[in-house]
């Protein structure tokens, strides 16, 4: 085959229509082509060596000449034009084999990267486990205390965040199961006393308010309320139905970008917003009274209030106004609620909130909620709602100043107040009502000094009994708790925690009157410092006696003096009968409270005067 191709070659030499010009810049052409595509893929030679055939032809055409002619007319041309195809394709493999080393060549490269990084991996893989290893060494497979060079030693220091938490979730482990893991010599009192210190260092409690959960609860459940109190509650929307439906509020809020779902099933007006594009409170139909951004825990007491049309409900403690509007709302705006509120400072959101939803059935006032029975009248209502003023230990999430700023006396002052507004809620509702006759307790409180103490005491200060709640879910009130033995039906009490139901921690009580008699004895109970005088004088007694102390009662004078009659002695005088102390009544507790004033005054006044004329 090669004579008759050098033979062909030969007669190409002198052309008459200046072919092999033509030819040799197609050569020139796929050699260019030759050393651009040397890195590329096979295909894309193919393809722009089809292009530059391509161009060929049109450079043929537009130089005017004919390849049909040409074959005509010279029987070579054939041959000629065969001689390139084999020319073609012998190029074409030689640039297949360049891009064939090419790729190998790049192939090779990758492979020895990857390996390279796989041995990286590895060797970092052995040095985590030595790592690992030697910490395992390190640390002692029991955990001990800390002793008090290394307490002392770490308080010199910055807070190792990370060392707490690990000390507090060993030393969990080890109260759990103390037999087995305690450190031999140690009591339970020492890890519990370096657990408290541990939690108010990491979560920045106080020290009362640490002793307090930790008595409540076990020492794991502990671990995940204050984790819980770390992390904010869901936002929740509750809709006005006397406006809208909860179908119709949710599918307009979906199509203005706000993500929400229905609260849960025991609730058909609550919806739970997880995300919005806009802000939620300030939509159109936000400002329209459609729905309230309210908790789900503020849902609880109403529904456990349970209110039924055309009665007459007090709210004693209404601001900001989402339990009056939705007690509104279940009794379709009939009958009559007294919203009272004691700060006038908040009046306005809460008569805001009134008008923007469109209750018509209240009437606001503004009074101390115990002495409601003399201005509404006693016995005058069915239903009565007292939300109580609280410590706020169970919203710490939305208040982290409660972790410091909660002390004994707070709790104690708060108590104090509970207690007289209860019995004061209790003597406004008639026991004979047709309907109603219930008294709803609650706060957002998990305090059992604030809770069941309180309940406790209205059971026995008024002729009331406990009833269930209504509520489905919530786990039940404390029968006992420490050295207090509290009535058994306080199980109908409903507790709710953050870590438990992913709600703010509430207390629901719900009472139910039964006569309206009201005992002579217990006529004073709502003056709160004659009240409790014998619980302090008692108080004062007994930590006298742990000082120490001997309390000898005056009672000289009224000791009788023995005798004998016939050899047997006798006393001269009888015993006298003890008197019992009346109280003052509350008129006049007011009119000495009035006169201490006043003199107060004028002793100011005179002052003030005198640093005048001087």
């Amino acid at each position: 085959m090669a004579g008759p191709k050098l033979s062909k070659q030969k007669r190409v030499v002198k052309p008459k229509n200046n072919q092999p010009s033509k030819k040799q810049k197609v050569l020139e052409k796929k050699s260019v082509e030759r050393d651009l595509l040397s890195d590329s893929d096979e295909s894309d030679k193919t393809e722009r060596f089809e292009g530059s055939d391509g161009e060929e032809a049109e450079e043929n055409y537009e130089s005017g000449m004919s390849t049909d002619d040409d074959v005509d007319d010279d029987p070579l041309s054939k041959d000629i034009l065969q001689g390139s195809d084999d020319e073609g394709s012998g190029d074409a493999s030689d640039t297949g084999n360049d891009s064939d080393s090419g790729d190998d060549s790049d192939f090779g490269d990758i492979e020895k990267k990857s390996i390279a990084l796989d041995e990286e991996k590895k060797r970092e893989e052995e040095d985590a486990a030595a790592e690992l290893q030697l910490n395992i060494r390190e640390e002692p497979d029991e955990f001990r205390l800390p002793t008090a060079e290394e307490l002392e030693e770490e308080a010199n220091r910055p807070p190792d965040l990370s060392n707490l938490q690990r000390r507090i979730k060993e030393i969990v482990r080890v109260l759990t199961n103390f037999k087995s893991l305690k450190q031999e010599g140690c009591k339970r009192k020492d890890y519990v006393d370096r657990l408290k210190a541990d939690l108010c260092s990491y979560y920045g409690y106080n020290e009362f308010l640490v002793e307090v959960l930790v008595e409540m609860f076990p020492v794991a459940e502990l671990l995940e309320l204050l984790e819980a109190f770390e992390k904010p509650r869901p936002i929740c929307l509750r809709t006005n139905t006397l406006k809208t439906r909860r179908r119709d509020l949710a599918g307009v809020l979906l199509n203005r970008g706000v993500n929400l779902d229905p609260l849960s099933k025991w609730s058909k007006v609550g919806l739970v917003v997880y995300d919005s594009q806009v802000p939620i409170g300030a939509t159109p139909e936000y400002m329209a009274g459609h729905y309230m951004l309210q908790g789900a825990s503020s849902f609880l007491p109403v529904m456990a209030l349970a209110p039924q049309e055309k009665e007459k409900i007090v709210d004693m403690a209404a601001a900001p106004g989402g339990k009056t509007t939705y007690i509104a709302a279940l009794m379709k705006n009939t009958g009559i609620i007294y919203a009272n509120e004691i700060k006038e400072s908040r009046l306005k959101s809460l008569t805001a909130n009134i008008h923007r939803l469109g209750v018509t059935n209240t009437i606001v006032s503004n009074y101390d909620g115990k002495e409601l029975p003399k201005v509404l009248g006693a016995n005058s209502c069915d239903r009565v709602l007292l939300d109580a003023p609280c410590s706020g230990t169970g919203v710490i999430s939305k208040d982290e100043s409660v972790k410091t700023s909660k002390s004994a006396l707070d709790i104690q002052n708060c108590v104090q107040l509970q207690k007289q507004l209860l019995l004061a809620a209790i003597d406004m509702v008639d026991c004979n009502s047709k309907t109603g006759g219930y008294i709803v307790y609650s706060t957002c409180s998990i305090m059992v000094a604030e809770n069941e103490s309180v309940i406790d005491y209205a059971l026995k200060k008024r002729d009331v009994k406990l009833v269930p709640c209504g509520l489905d879910f919530g786990r039940p009130g404390f029968i006992r708790y420490r050295e207090h033995r509290f009535h058994p039906t306080l199980e109908k009490t409903r507790r709710f925690y953050p870590h438990v139901h992913n709600m703010d921690g509430f207390f629901v009580a719900k009472l139910k009157k039964m006569s309206n008699a009201k005992p002579v004895s217990q006529q004073s109970e709502t003056s709160g410092e004659v009240e409790d005088a014998p619980e302090l004088n008692h108080d004062m007694e007994m930590i006298n006696v742990e000082n120490g102390e001997k309390h000898e009662k005056k009672v000289k004078e009224n000791k009788p003096t023995k005798g004998f009659v016939n050899g047997i002695g006798k006393d001269k005088a009888p015993k006298e009968k003890r008197v019992k102390r009346k109280w003052p009544s509350r008129e006049e507790i007011a009119k000495a409270r009035e006169e201490k004033r006043q003199s107060l005054r004028e002793m100011k006044g005179k002052a003030k005067n005198a640093n005048a004329t001087r």
